[in-house]
């Protein structure tokens, strides 16, 4: 990979052996190896890895989790946030381990779209809640930096499914859950 990287600096007009740029061949590979490391992880086993039975079948929501992830169009990054909820049936999550889902996927070349819908499938797969609810709120460099050069254009994506999709109070409550609440302080 290095050695691509190589050709790519010479092929934009640099020069790869000016100072700045000698290791840059081995920092992108480096980047690169950490920006996709979702690849060798799989989602269902963080996910049994804390599973536990609890009599609890009501909302389980996490919101805010900050998300990376690079564009597979461009190759560029996409940063935002995601939002998860699930209804239980038999048994919970460890909260953490649905961060992690979030991160798994996010550290893959990616379309905001998949990414909303594959951690979603993943949760109810695994998990065989009542329900998963995911939405995905996301600024896009390929449509900030490029393009239509856009700053405050943000894409927001969804995915409902079980309950969250047949039955509309369960999917407005989730809605609501995740509404910035302008009064919490951080």
């Amino acid at each position: 990979m290095q050695d691509i990287i190589r050709d790519l600096l010479i092929k934009i007009g640099e020069d790869p052996d000016r100072e700045g740029l000698k290791k840059t061949p081995e920092r992108f590979e480096k980047s690169i190896a950490f920006l996709t490391q979702g690849y060798q992880q799989d989602p269902r086993e963080v996910l049994r890895s804390a599973i536990f039975h609890e009599q609890y079948d009501e909302m389980v929501t996490v919101k805010d989790i900050d998300i990376f992830s690079m564009c597979e169009h461009h190759m560029l990054p996409f940063f935002g946030k995601c939002h998860v909820a699930y209804m239980p049936r038999k048994h919970i999550v460890g909260l953490s381990k649905i961060a992690r889902v979030v991160e798994l996927y996010a550290r893959r070349l990616q379309v905001q779209e998949r990414l909303t819908q594959e951690i979603a499938t993943a949760l109810m797969d695994t998990l065989q809640p009542h329900g998963v609810a995911v939405v995905v709120e996301a600024f896009h460099l390929c449509m900030m930096m490029r393009g239509v050069e856009k700053q405050n254009a943000k894409a927001v994506t969804s995915a409902m499914l079980g309950v969250f999709r047949t039955r509309e109070s369960t999917r407005m409550e989730f809605l609501e859950l995740i509404k910035p609440n302008l009064n919490i302080v951080r």
